[in-house]
């Protein structure tokens, strides 16, 4: 008998013979690769992804293109076919000037096929494009945007009552469009065609030719974002993996980091509290004019000072893109996700953006301040974010030390407990004189009894 108390355990052989169409089956799907997160999405030549659901669960459709598809998740779905008829106008257009010079959609196609495979590595999905297809739609797509961004630049004439550019709906949507994440071709791409397609030809249009892709690409985005053109002129020579990296690269670049990366100690450090809680320990927003809205610093007297940002539906849009993609690219830097984490930061409610708008650091063109609180608290979701990594990760440490030095809190809050308003200072008055009052009546009734009168 057994010394173990459980019942030794039977094990009943059955003669089984393995299904051979299911073993077939697995070694097929063995054999074959990923295909909708490839193998080259891991590394850094890929820049064009497919957005995780859980960002679609958060944002919605904020990575699909509304009216116009760009590259190959997109095309030909409903809502895009009414710009893919326009985009073979635009094309057509295009010949009619550089056929004139010997350039025909032969050449076009010729010049863009050997650099298909670079291309298709660029996305974290495997096309399912054929060559001629995939091709056609780099020509197709690459040529529109270079038409488009030409003619708002005024470097070629419009023609009379074209729709896209006289119809004022359709160009704030080309904007946001242009930058989603899942709507981008390479920007290798689209230099190639812009080079081999910049050909003078009108008079009136002699500097045409000097005007560089970036030049044009940020006049297009500048009816929104209002840079000054000394500013845009750093950047006309800025080379990016696609148009929403190139965006997100001006604003980066124009950023003064004066903090070194991998900067780790032993001391922990923690995000910030809500501007709500910050204003209680004395600190208070002040705006500032810097080149790139990523600039924020905080000084000695207790300010954060921050440049003002227009929170309308195209940087919402941008933000919500660039995160996404920064989260996704293996090899770039998380400026924008800092930049998002630090205002989820400092928004919790309403209450803090009403505060933010009354202190010039947001222009509201988005909606109510509840809408902003939860734009703002929804941007940081989900996202990874290393504290010890950010760019900002001398503005926490010195924030939270100053938050937390009990005089300056101590004062602060008694500041904000009875100065913060003409009614609370006015009833704080009515108390210190009613207490003032009662002090001087018991001081009477003492001396009264002390020094009785005569």
């Amino acid at each position: 008998m057994s010394d173990n108390p459980i019942e030794e355990e039977h094990v009943v052989s059955i003669n089984w013979e393995i299904n051979k169409a299911q073993l077939e089956m697995m070694q097929q799907k063995i054999s074959q690769p990923p295909r909708l997160l490839s193998e080259s999405a891991g590394r850094s030549s890929c820049c064009i992804f497919r957005v995780p659901q859980s960002f679609i669960n958060v944002h919605g459709r904020s990575y699909e293109p509304q009216i116009v598809s760009i590259g190959p998740y997109h095309r030909g779905k409903d809502n895009v076919k009414m710009i893919e008829e326009h985009k073979w106008r635009f094309l057509g257009n295009l010949l009619k000037r550089t056929e004139e010079k010997g350039l025909n959609l032969e050449d076009y196609l010729k010049a863009i096929q050997p650099y298909e495979m670079k291309a298709r590595e660029c996305y974290s999905e495997v096309i399912v494009f054929d060559r001629d297809e995939f091709v056609e739609m780099l020509v197709l797509d690459g040529c529109f945007m270079i038409e488009l961004f030409r003619k708002i630049g005024g470097v070629i004439p419009i023609e009379k009552d074209d729709p896209l550019i006289t119809m004022s709906w359709i160009y704030p949507f080309f904007l946001r469009d242009l930058i989603r994440l899942e709507n981008q071709i390479p920007f290798f791409i689209l230099q190639f065609l812009f080079d081999l397609t910049n050909i003078q030809e009108h008079e009136e249009y002699q500097y045409s030719s000097t005007l560089s892709l970036s030049k044009l690409a940020l006049t297009f985005f500048n009816y929104t974002l209002q840079r000054p053109n000394e500013v845009l002129e750093k950047y006309v020579n800025l080379e990016s993996k696609h148009l929403l990296d190139f965006l997100r690269s001006s604003y980066i670049l124009a950023l003064d980091d004066e903090n070194p990366k991998h900067r780790r100690n032993n001391a922990s450090t923690h995000v910030i509290q809500c501007i709500s809680k910050l204003r209680r320990a004395g600190i208070k927003l002040r705006p500032s004019k810097e080149e790139t809205f990523l600039a924020i610093r905080f000084n000695n007297n207790g300010f954060i000072e921050m440049p003002t940002i227009t929170i309308d539906d195209f940087m919402s849009s941008f933000l919500i893109n660039c995160v996404a993609y920064e989260q996704c690219h293996v090899d770039c830097s998380k400026h924008m996700t800092t930049y998002a984490t630090f205002l989820d930061c400092l928004v919790n409610t309403q209450k803090d953006v009403e505060y933010l708008c009354d202190c010039n650091i947001f222009e509201n063109y988005f909606g109510t301040d509840f809408e902003i609180a939860t734009f703002i608290n929804n941007l940081g979701k989900d996202v990874m974010f290393d504290i010890d990594e950010c760019y900002l990760l001398e503005l926490f440490i010195k924030v939270n030390g100053y938050y937390k030095s009990s005089w300056h809190v101590h004062w602060a809050s008694f500041k904000y407990t009875y100065f913060s308003s003409p009614w609370s200072f006015i009833s704080a008055l009515a108390a210190l004189v009613l207490l003032i009052l009662a002090i001087l009546q018991t001081l009477y009734t003492i001396l009264g009894y002390v020094h009785p009168p005569p």
